[in-house]
């Protein structure tokens, strides 16, 4: 299947396989139903911007959902204008297991991972 699927022309993120399984896992476990992730960039964090991540069973008119393996990643309008190109993960290693996003628009981020800042 496809990483992404793309509702916005040429605007996209890709999902990686690990992300969607841990998606569906956090899913059940929180037992959210059939809801999407929703990720949204707000102002604040160390870097200027900041990620949000959280389940969501409603979608708006400028929300783009990006589907792997069945499941879906939502992402509103203004948000993805500084997502456009990202790849979202999930890794696990000896520092722990977190959701990583890989930014291409952010200039720099913190050492969390969590907040970005863009030229």
């Amino acid at each position: 299947m496809s990483d992404t699927t793309t509702e916005a022309g040429d605007l996209s993120i890709t999902l990686t396989a690990s992300a969607a399984k841990r998606i569906a896992l956090l899913r059940e476990q929180e037992q959210a139903g059939d809801a999407n992730l929703r990720i949204a960039v707000s102002g604040g964090g160390c870097s200027g911007f900041q990620y949000g991540l959280s389940f969501d069973d409603q979608t708006n008119p400028d929300d783009r959902v990006f589907l792997r393996d069945g499941i879906g990643v939502v992402i509103d309008e203004v948000s993805l204008d500084l997502l456009n190109g990202a790849e979202v993960d999930f890794v696990e290693d000896l520092m722990g297991a977190a959701f990583r996003i890989n930014n291409p628009n952010a200039a720099s981020s913190c050492g969390c991972g969590n907040s970005f800042s863009i030229a």
